[in-house]
């Protein structure tokens, strides 16, 4: 069956010279292969190449820690899994592990050893990395935790707390190592599901979309903000400038400001997906990782590159501004 995607926390506090130096080492600086076939073994350099057919990785690891507390931990975690690196009361760094495997001697080769004698030899790669700067206090709000909770080691959250933090942070799936579905396994869980099908609030999102399209249309054609083009409002939607999940009851109410006409020829995709963003008085911002989809990156290129939305106001800004600094697309921290 697939398994839905969870969300790892590993704290590395860049502040702490000896974690700053591991993350220049293995993540500004991805591992190379090659260079260490001599410990590798060959059924994870297959693996690892077939995942980065160019030849590197970031990689990072976690050490078994005292009576092996850490183990329990990382049995929990696998491929497919988004992991966030936090530090300095903040999410800092995040990614999709790609591969997991133990390897006591390349850890040691690529991060020594810690005081303890112990390395860093649950290993992992990740895919799909990106930056992020998220206080520490806006999750804690977010998944209720206690106000002075602190992340001190490895943890897996829950499918609650997990499926919150992909809302708030919009995570696509990356390249990993994940086992082919069991089909017959996923037809059966189908069938033997007995719950609504619909729900109350589904029918309620549609009637407030349909109430913010109507306010915003105000015709059967309109234009899309983000690229301009005139269209049938059929090819039209209320894209909300901030994540509707996340917004408060009042900013939902906020007809006027919270939410712009976006086209499905792609500019609500590549906006809800952070690949552009709205800057300050209205540019067109790009994200630097569309460039790892041509086809995002071409579309971008030739639709938005350059544009200044008028959509945009200083009663905007706010929720603009929220989409910059959650949805957004950055490149991860040197």
């Amino acid at each position: 069956m697939i398994q839905a995607m969870r969300i790892v926390m590993q704290p590395a506090r860049r502040s702490e010279k000896d974690v700053d130096q591991h993350y220049q080492d293995t993540i500004v600086k991805p591992v190379v292969f090659d260079d260490h076939a001599d410990l590798l073994d060959a059924s994870t350099v297959e693996q690892l190449k077939q995942l980065f057919p160019d030849g590197q990785a970031q990689m990072w690891g976690v050490v078994p820690g005292k009576r092996n507390v850490n183990v329990s931990r990382i049995k929990k975690m696998r491929p497919g899994d988004w992991v966030f690196f936090s530090g300095d009361k903040r999410i800092y760094f995040g990614g999709t592990i790609a591969l997991m495997w133990r390897n006591r001697e390349l850890a040691t080769r690529l991060w020594s050893t810690d005081h303890a004698g112990s390395t860093w030899e649950y290993m992992y790669a990740l895919s799909g990395t990106r930056g992020f700067d998220i206080p520490i206090e806006e999750i804690r709000e977010l998944l209720s935790w206690n106000p002075n909770r602190n992340i001190m080691g490895i943890s897996v959250l829950d499918e609650n707390e997990s499926d919150a933090l992909q809302t708030l942070l919009t995570l696509d799936a990356a390249t990993a190592a994940i086992e082919p579905a069991d089909t017959q396994t996923e037809e059966a869980a189908v069938s033997a599901f007995d719950g609504e099908l619909e729900r109350t609030a589904q029918r309620a999102q549609r009637g407030e979309q349909t109430a913010l399209k109507r306010r915003l249309l105000q015709g059967s054609t309109g234009q899309c903000a983000l690229c301009g083009r005139s269209l049938p409002g059929t090819f039209l939607i209320a894209a909300h400038i901030k994540k509707r999940a996340m917004c408060s009851d009042d900013e939902k109410r906020d007809l006027a400001n919270i939410a712009m006409l976006a086209c499905t020829f792609g500019c609500d995709a590549v906006y809800e997906h952070g690949y552009v963003t709205v800057a300050p008085e209205g540019a067109v911002q790009v994200s630097p990782l569309a460039a790892e989809i041509p086809e995002v990156e071409a579309y971008i290129q030739e639709r938005l590159v350059g544009r200044t939305v008028s959509w945009w106001t200083p009663s905007r800004e706010t929720y603009y501004l929220w989409h910059r600094t959650h949805t957004f697309k950055i490149t991860p921290p040197l």
